[in-house]
């Protein structure tokens, strides 16, 4: 997860401490809490007795505590054959566990006014979780039965099976679906990536198989922890050691290797579907987050078609030509991974004006660059924005672990509004000649385009 991926939404944090830097001190319950007081964000950091590490804000005006849980191994961790085990693991997590079968979870749920779930992607699991304080001793005490003694039912696995042979169906009709298959296979058609469940797949996997890659996956080694609510580390340590308890210890490694993508296709690559409209994605290569031009891509992203009506591809493409309703991009740097992508839809019959468009766009941003206006309202916007997006528990939790999940330093929330206005007009035009020009993209088209050959 990449906090600056233009498909996630804008990261910030509310004010809610000065900033003083880390302080260090032995808290209660024998904890060693490092506290960062920065500038957005008091985030406490501290490991429990059990060794789970945790990142807590703690609120005390706000009497519900928003939990994220993550582990490092998702679908590319799916057995050769039994792709989609660990989705159909996560998916029944919370679907019955010890004495309550799906219905009586489901209704204890209610009964604390809390909500547990779990789910997974190419590199990670995660569960997330929402309580009062006032019931956070009973919801953690049916996380830790959720997470030791999950049932994995006949009723829900067969409901689980029915769910995915309809989805295998009509996936095969779904544009986005078709056109992601497509880039992956042009791409990196030999990475686990690029995996996916099949009718075989599906009919391989077992309520036995997913008991193993729970064992597998979920364990207490190496899970993350993320919290905001009205609770203390002294209060919180022991309530995440007693639900982790049942865990086992150590589980299987990732060990995912890098993405290497092939050369961009030098024509559009069509996939036939009949309808109306054509959907066009384009991706080409990026750069790691770590990147001293990532920051700069960012910037230059806003102008080129993350800023919507401000970018050029909208003002031109829809504005000024009519050939869409949208268009636009974004820069996703995960750890094995680095793309520049964009999409947008447009009548069969003007689907090689639109692809012709988004080229002479690209071509234009390579021959004469942004503007210092462009660049002035780019960074404006990405830093005025940025505090916008911390408005609940949740979004707090939930975009502190996407800043643990991808290695980044707790103060990142205090120097990413300093890195996007260091960016410069003359490395904007450089990052600009150096990835956007058209040969670098590889575009697909889902529907039954005309055109394509001027």
């Amino acid at each position: 997860m990449r906090i600056d991926n233009f498909f996630i939404a804008a990261i910030a944090v509310v004010a809610l401490g000065a900033c003083t830097g880390p302080q260090s001190g032995d808290g209660d319950a024998g904890l060693d809490v490092i506290v960062h007081d920065g500038e957005f964000a008091t985030i406490q950091q501290f490991t429990t007795p059990g060794g789970v590490s945790v990142w807590l804000v703690e609120e005390p005006s706000i009497p519900i505590l928003s939990l994220r849980m993550a582990w490092a191994g998702g679908s590319t961790l799916d057995p050769e054959g039994m792709e989609g085990l660990t989705y159909a693991m996560t998916y029944h997590m919370n679907e019955g566990a010890g004495d309550l079968d799906t219905q009586a979870f489901s209704k204890r749920m209610e009964e604390l006014n809390m909500s547990f779930s779990c789910g997974s992607g190419t590199d990670n699991v995660f569960c997330n979780a929402s309580m009062l304080t006032e019931n956070a001793a009973d919801s953690f005490d049916l996380i830790a039965t959720g997470y030791s003694q999950p049932r994995f039912d006949d009723g829900p696995f067969e409901r689980f099976v029915r769910e995915q042979q309809v989805s295998l169906k009509t996936r095969e009709t779904n544009p986005g679906y078709l056109a992601g298959r497509a880039m992956q296979t042009a791409l990196y058609p030999d990475h686990p990536y690029s995996a996916e469940m099949t009718e075989d797949s599906l009919a391989a996997l077992s309520q036995d198989a997913m008991r193993t890659q729970k064992d597998a996956i979920l364990v207490r080694e190496g899970m993350l922890v993320t919290a905001v609510g009205a609770m203390s580390p002294a209060e919180l340590a022991p309530l995440i050691d007693a639900a982790v308890a049942g865990l086992p210890e150590t589980g299987i490694a990732a060990n995912i290797p890098n993405v290497v993508l092939a050369a961009a296709a030098t024509e559009p690559i069509v996939v036939d579907l009949p309808q109306p409209q054509s959907l066009v994605r384009f991706t080409g290569p990026a750069m790691r987050q770590d990147d001293p031009d990532f920051y700069t891509a960012i910037v230059l992203n806003y102008t080129f078609g993350g800023g919507g009506f401000e970018s050029r591809l909208m003002k031109e493409l829809r504005v000024a030509q009519g050939l869409t309703y949208g268009i636009r991009t974004g820069v996703s740097a995960d750890d094995k991974i680095q793309t520049w992508n964009g999409g947008g839809q447009t009548k069969n019959s003007s689907a090689g004006a639109f692809i012709v468009g988004i080229k002479q766009q690209m071509n234009l941003l390579v021959e004469t660059g942004v503007t210092a206006e462009e660049l002035d309202d780019a960074k404006a916007y990405l830093t005025g924005s940025y505090p916008l997006g911390f408005d609940s528990n949740s979004k707090i939790a939930g975009n502190m672990m996407g800043v643990r999940l991808d290695g980044l330093p707790v103060d990142f929330f205090d120097k990413r509004n300093a890195m996007v206005a260091a960016v410069t007009l003359e490395d904007t035009n450089r990052v600009a000649r150096e990835y956007l020009n058209p040969q670098n993209f590889t575009f697909v088209v889902v529907g039954q385009p005309e055109g394509l050959e001027e």
